[in-house]
């Protein structure tokens, strides 16, 4: 990993787009199960909306305020918030000067695999102080765009699941073990095609599950429902499409939307942000709904 970063330096950093209004986006590198995003808000807000991975970030300037399970949050320059799978937030700033954030985004299949089968940990309470976050989990955000191994994946994926485990807000319990190779097959099977709609029955014949352990486990293993999962690795596909210049119809159909007004539906409700306004925030212009 890369060395301990200066706290105030990189919370001085502006991200892309400074004080421009409207939402600035710009990825940096990542991996398997892992995205690095530096953002800037100014004057407008993310609408409610829900992800299907961890989000881990840390505020760089501004006040980031967000409704998180039926509470507004605030994130002041420093800090960090965990946000959940499948929970519904939306993401606005404070102040009339915005706000910008650096953030990751990890699979939670990869933080079961660090957590060696144990339950997902939940954090309830989002908002974390930088002294209660691993420096080297800091310094995987110092520079988004420094390359991702295979080993730094795995140590990012550690970090993350140790800060899961330690502000979790409740202690883990026994359970019965998940039965994780069977789900790994039926997760595999919809990543492999998400425009294909598979059969519960194709679940039950690749797992050797019945349907009801598959409902009950693949939530508990994965953090989000395989219908819910099948639709974010959808959007995983039209993005790429969007990104590189594909018309919106023709990336909706591609990745197995009805229309383009399906996927518009379904975007807005994964990121917060139309497909047209997302396109423009990462080219930096302004677009309309």
């Amino acid at each position: 990993m890369q060395r301990k970063p200066n706290l105030r330096a990189l919370c001085r950093r502006l991200p892309a787009g400074g004080n421009l209004p409207g939402h600035r986006l710009r990825f940096g590198s990542g991996t398997e199960g892992i995205e690095r995003l530096e953002a800037s808000l100014v004057g407008e807000a993310f609408s409610p909306h829900r992800h299907d991975t961890y989000a881990i970030g840390m505020t760089l300037r501004g006040v980031q305020t967000f409704r998180y399970r039926g509470e507004l949050r605030h994130c002041l320059p420093g800090e960090w918030h965990i946000l959940h799978p499948d929970e519904t937030h939306d993401g606005a700033a404070g102040t009339d000067e915005g706000f910008g954030y650096r953030i990751i985004y990890i699979d939670p299949f990869l933080v079961q695999e660090a957590l060696g089968g144990r339950p997902l940990p939940f954090v309830a309470d989002p908002v974390v102080g930088h002294r209660d976050v691993h420096p080297s989990l800091l310094a995987s955000l110092a520079d988004i765009d420094e390359p991702l191994g295979d080993l730094e994946r795995l140590e990012v994926a550690l970090l993350v699941a140790e800060m899961l485990e330690r502000h979790s807000s409740a202690p883990l319990r026994k359970r019965a073990p998940l039965a994780l190779e069977p789900l790994s097959r039926v997760r595999d099977l919809i990543a492999d095609d998400p425009a294909v709609r598979h059969t519960v029955e194709e679940f039950e014949d690749v797992s050797g599950l019945d349907r009801w352990t598959i409902a009950r486990q693949f939530r508990a293993a994965f953090g989000t429902s395989p219908t819910r999962f099948r639709t974010m690795r959808q959007l995983d596909r039209s993005r790429r499409m969007l990104a590189g210049g594909m018309p919106l119809c023709d990336a909706a159909l591609g990745a197995g939307f009805a229309d383009q007004s399906h996927m518009t539906r379904m975007f807005k409700r994964a990121y917060g942000l139309t497909p047209a306004r997302w396109v423009a925030a990462l080219a930096g212009v302004t677009a309309h709904p």
